[in-house]
């Protein structure tokens, strides 16, 4: 890690998403500094006590493909909030025991995205709606929930597109950052 290690930070794990820089620049326009690292490179003993929040991107793997990617697993046992972005969200539910498949009807373009419970993480994305109109892109979808992970948000091809884990600070949405409105992304990024 090339940055003062004394900085507050959001560490992207980069899985190869073509997004991953306005990802990014999200957390930035936040108010938030951002460093992007490849999960080839990243190691446990890279994250130190500067990194305030991880975020796995998204990026053209799938979970089935798991000798195409490798990073540091340990990484998810520390006690930092992760957020895992589309492929990130796939990786999360795997490694905490849920399991994905692949969707009967890919979801992509515009899509409904429903709320199923309050959470943090969407107060500023849901306000008082029920629902919201986002923009999804994939093909995979979770089929069983870890345990102890939440419902979140739910859209028509995916029951599991907003979930979360509190207590481990686990959180994944199958929302990407780049299709949604300018304003409506970093609601959910706030």
């Amino acid at each position: 890690m090339s940055l003062d290690q004394n900085l507050d930070k959001i560490l992207i794990i980069d899985f190869g998403s073509q997004f991953t820089q306005l990802i990014a620049r999200r957390v930035r326009e936040l108010g938030v500094f951002s460093e992007i690292v490849s999960h080839k490179k990243i190691k446990i003993k890279d994250i130190n006590n500067s990194i305030r929040g991880i975020v796995l991107s998204g990026g053209p793997l799938n979970v089935y493909q798991i000798n195409k990617y490798s990073f540091d697993k340990k990484i998810l046992k520390l006690d930092i909030p992760v957020l895992g972005i589309c492929f990130g969200h796939q990786i999360l539910s795997k490694l905490n025991g849920g399991s994905v498949k692949q969707s009967k009807h890919r979801e992509f373009g515009l899509a409904n995205v429903y709320k199923k419970n309050n959470s943090p993480l969407t107060t500023n994305f849901f306000g008082n709606k029920k629902s919201k109109q986002v923009w999804m892109s994939h093909a995979d979808q979770v089929s069983k929930l870890p345990k102890n992970f939440n419902i979140v948000a739910s859209s028509t091809n995916s029951k599991f597109a907003i979930v979360e884990n509190k207590i481990k600070k686990i959180f994944w949405s199958t929302i990407p950052s780049r299709g949604n409105s300018y304003r409506e992304r970093n609601k959910i990024n706030k």
